[in-house]
């Protein structure tokens, strides 16, 4: 079985939580006891959305997809900061004032471009061989560098202080939770990440998906595969 699945992956799933339901669901329709199932580009548990499963052979594409610009739509909370950029964090008061339209639309409009973004502290970005998520959990301070990233868009769909929901489209390597963050101190308020669901990667969008349930209760995934070349956007 070779391919690539497009999966809507639930809230509350590791995209390796995905990838181990799909790969015992291949092994009890095809009899395999090791089929190769991979995913191209994680989601965070608490996200929702497109996530690419590649399969036998086109496990080797990964790269590919990897640096495939993606679409999202996010949600933060103005007002406060938290320890993860998300929800999930220790979350601090920051500042109670509260931004009118104009500037919530100025300051968001002023990220579109590429600029100098700081991973979160909890993140699986590497300091000296060791995971900087596993340092901060630890309480170790964590040192990581500014890397430049491209946001291609970026739009204000509702703003009722203190939510703010955007849907963006950014280049591969963008952590939304850290664009979530940095429009919360260029506002001077602190923000967090308190949704985010990936619409879409490269040509693909989230209405090519089926939910993890469809792939689980299938008799034959055969159908949901994918098996085109790699594509050119």
């Amino acid at each position: 079985m070779d391919g690539f699945l497009l999966i809507d992956k639930p809230a509350g799933w590791t995209s390796f939580d995905v990838v181990a339901k799909t790969r015992g669901v291949i092994r009890r329709q095809t009899g395999l006891k090791k089929p190769k199932v991979g995913h191209a580009g994680t989601l965070d548990p608490m996200a929702t959305g497109l996530l690419i499963l590649l399969v036998g052979s086109y496990c080797k594409q990964a790269q590919h997809w990897l640096n495939k610009p993606k679409s999202y739509e996010a949600t933060t909370q103005l007002g406060a900061t938290s320890t993860t950029d998300d929800l999930e964090g220790d979350i601090t008061p920051y500042d109670s004032t509260q931004p009118d339209n104009t500037t919530i639309h100025n300051i968001c409009q002023s990220f579109v471009g590429t600029y100098q973004q700081l991973p979160p502290a909890y993140s699986a970005k590497k300091v000296d061989g060791v995971r900087a998520y596993r340092l901060a959990r630890a309480g170790k301070q964590v040192q990581l560098e500014p890397k430049p990233v491209t946001i291609h868009s970026l739009d204000v769909i509702n703003y009722d202080y203190p939510e703010l929901t955007i849907v963006t489209e950014v280049s591969s390597g963008t952590y939304i939770r850290a664009l979530a963050r940095d429009i919360g101190e260029t506002l001077k308020t602190g923000a967090y990440l308190t949704a985010l669901r990936r619409t879409q990667i490269g040509r693909f969008t989230i209405d090519d998906a089926i939910s993890i349930d469809e792939a689980a209760e299938s008799t034959d995934l055969t159908p949901y595969l994918r098996q085109n070349t790699i594509d050119k956007t």
